[in-house]
């Protein structure tokens, strides 16, 4: 049995669930990213883990960080692999904007500890890895764990997250004009906004009264230009409507690591606009346009030269990039050979 820990449950994964399901039974423990309960969850996950301990096989984790340090001990003390998913946050150290493990003491070292002590570690993106960071110049250029933890020995293979194309599909429905779409949660907090890019897409929105711009994931927070609507989360299908009415996907983000709303928006046919950071440009390719700088002449520029295009090509193309490159068969098949299972499917 494989002992899955996490911070918070999201659509990930359960993603990830419904991949491992099929070959190997496979438990998730949730823990928490409320400091104050920390304590009480240690506790929690050290028994919940020594209960389990006679079924374990092995241990898997999403994100490295406090949540991530017993399973990792775990594993070294009864030895049993112990491999983390690395996500971005946990890769990062851009204390300005309040994100990334490394700006908070006793956070970082549960995360070198993690990281420098597991079996394998599994990035979603080459970026979480080593990366001249450049995008906003306000933050540190060394991110990546090899730029945070220079002594890190542990192997390190890079897999890229997965899409349902048969569900995030492109209906071909008629989309609004000049329409643009950005996912994140959390940004009623104003460190969470501007790690996700809405400073600049507020800034974008202003210049463009008579363009339409949504705001998905969370309903709490304010928007200052009367064209920007925001909606609280949604469910799939709802979702996945939304991606095929608007034209354009907007991934501004300071920082990521492999957005999975950019995916799922591309493989409905949005086309994708997205900042330098990240696996974004891997991602979007030359089905879009990309940011190289946090700047809102460059975006006004991005986006002539993007309006100059053929639209409908750029969105079929979105689509057809995302099937191919980035499709759940492909990670499915990654992620199980680096859990020790064999897996062929004739549909990758």
């Amino acid at each position: 049995m494989i002992i899955y820990t996490f911070p918070v449950h999201t659509a990930f994964i359960e993603r990830d669930l419904e991949m491992i399901r099929p070959e190997s039974k496979i438990h998730p423990l949730v823990f928490t990213n409320k400091p104050l309960f920390l304590p009480f969850f240690f506790i929690l996950q050290f028994f919940q883990l020594l209960w389990f301990l006679p079924k374990t096989s092995q241990y898997l984790c999403f994100f490295g960080g406090y949540h991530s340090v017993l399973p990792v001990w775990f594993g070294k003390i009864f030895g049993k692999r112990c491999t983390i998913q690395a996500g971005g946050m946990d890769c990062m150290n851009m204390p300005q904007i309040g994100y990334g493990n490394f700006r908070k003491k006793w956070l970082r070292k549960a995360t070198v500890y993690s990281f420098k002590n597991c079996s394998l570690i599994l990035p979603v993106a080459e970026a979480l890895v080593k990366q001249n960071y450049s995008f906003d110049p306000t933050l540190p250029p060394k991110q990546g764990l090899l730029n945070l933890i220079p002594d890190l020995k542990t192997q390190i293979q890079v897999i890229p997250n997965g899409f349902d194309t048969e569900f995030w599909k492109n209906q071909n429905k008629p989309r609004n004009a000049w329409s643009f779409l950005s996912v994140a949660t959390g940004t009623a907090e104003p460190t969470r906004a501007r790690v996700k890019g809405y400073d600049l897409i507020e800034k974008f929105a202003k210049n463009h009264p008579d363009w339409d711009f949504t705001l998905l994931g969370d309903s709490v927070y304010q928007p200052k230009s009367s064209n920007i609507e925001v909606l609280g989360k949604l469910d799939s299908k709802k979702l996945r409507e939304l991606y095929n009415s608007h034209q354009f996907y907007l991934q501004l983000s300071t920082t990521e690591g492999f957005p999975n709303a950019l995916g799922e928006a591309m493989s409905c046919g949005c086309i994708p606009i997205g900042s330098a950071v990240g696996a974004i440009a891997e991602i979007i390719g030359d089905c879009g346009g990309i940011l190289a700088k946090k700047d809102l002449q460059l975006l006004e520029e991005l986006m002539q030269e993007i309006a100059a295009k053929d639209l409908l090509k750029l969105s079929k193309n979105a689509s057809t990039r995302i099937a191919q490159n980035f499709s759940f068969e492909k990670r499915k098949k990654a992620l199980l050979e680096a859990l020790g299972f064999n897996y062929s499917s004739n549909s990758i």
